[in-house]
């Protein structure tokens, strides 16, 4: 055990910037291909060592958020304590920033970082396979969120590519504080069980990829559930909308099964001009500007905070779900 003091985890935001659906299985589970990364903003959580798990919850996001059973963060404890006898557990605290139900993999961002808290914990290696099949039991996300690096994710979830070369790209997260059931979206794709789809080859970034060469290749995908979000949030596509008309906006994009929508551009500045004018105009809007590549871990992460550039933020969301992140 690496001692008894309160360790910290940051759980960045996962962004989706390819989605593309590939099939459904015999068992209703639905293929997907898609490019993952991550941001610069996130939620935290604190772990501080103890006999049993428990779970507090702090931040803009606590009162939309229930601690019980069902929360990926004891959730992914339970799932690692099935596999590792006698495992160190303790008082959890997580700072919930993220809006929930989002399609920015909050929960499994949430879920990831306390399992690399129990590893740490624990003197395991966070690539330990029994970390990895909790991991996998926990959620669908939750293991490129344990992976937290820039990569191809297929499958439900559970096959991830090698890391993928990234330049960080300066974006803007807006939601517009409607939560989205992701079941819900999937509902109104309906793709039927068994059926498979054919997928273009998702873009991926290359060895010494610009910014504009990335944003380039990513122009030539897309999201297949942004148009099922819409029929089931028609906010989305005001949203997506908005950040298209800022200026410098170079793609607009949902993540994820939605609401939250991304822009990327071409440098810091213009996102976080944008933001601002975001901000400004949808005061009810969760907004942030930022930078998406692979996950910071907690020493880059203290360092940006001190060297990064800040972020705009309006108003967390405002609509309460019992869905989980």
């Amino acid at each position: 055990m690496e001692g008894s003091s309160t360790r910290a985890a940051f759980a960045p935001a996962k962004v989706n910037l390819t989605l593309a659906v590939a099939g459904r299985r015999a068992d209703g589970y639905h293929l997907l291909s898609s490019l993952v990364a991550f941001a610069e903003v996130g939620d935290d959580l604190t772990l501080t060592p103890g006999p049993v798990p428990s779970l507090a919850i702090d931040g803009p996001g606590a009162a939309v958020l229930a601690v019980d059973d069902d929360n990926l963060v004891l959730k992914a404890a339970r799932a690692l304590a099935t596999r590792v006898p006698d495992l160190v557990t303790g008082a959890f605290c997580l700072t919930k920033r993220l809006p929930v139900a989002s399609g920015i993999g909050g929960g499994s961002a949430d879920a990831a970082a306390a399992l690399r808290l129990l590893a740490r914990a624990n003197d395991i290696a966070t690539d330990d396979p029994r970390v990895v099949a909790a991991a996998a039991e926990t959620g669908a996300d939750v293991p490129v969120c344990l992976a937290g690096r820039v990569c191809l994710m297929e499958g439900i979830g559970e096959r991830l590519g090698p890391s993928l070369p990234c330049p960080a790209l300066p974006a803007v997260l807006v939601n517009p504080g409607v939560p989205v059931e992701t079941r819900a979206v999937f509902r109104a794709l309906a793709l039927a069980p068994g059926k498979t789809r054919g997928v273009p080859p998702s873009p991926a970034p290359m060895p010494g990829s610009s910014v504009a060469a990335v944003i380039a290749a990513l122009a030539s995908a897309g999201n297949d559930l942004q148009a099922p979000a819409i029929s089931v949030a028609p906010i989305i596509a005001r949203t997506l909308d908005a950040v298209a008309r800022t200026n410098g906006c170079a793609l607009a994009r949902m993540s994820g099964s939605g609401a939250t929508c991304f822009g990327l551009y071409h440098d810091d500045a213009s996102a976080h001009a944008a933001a601002r004018s975001l901000a400004e105009a949808h005061p009810g809007w969760w907004v942030v500007a930022t930078r998406l590549g692979p996950a910071l871990d907690d020493a880059a992460r203290a360092g940006a905070g001190q060297e990064g550039p800040p972020t705009v933020r309006s108003a967390p969301t405002r609509a309460a779900s019992t869905a989980s992140p």
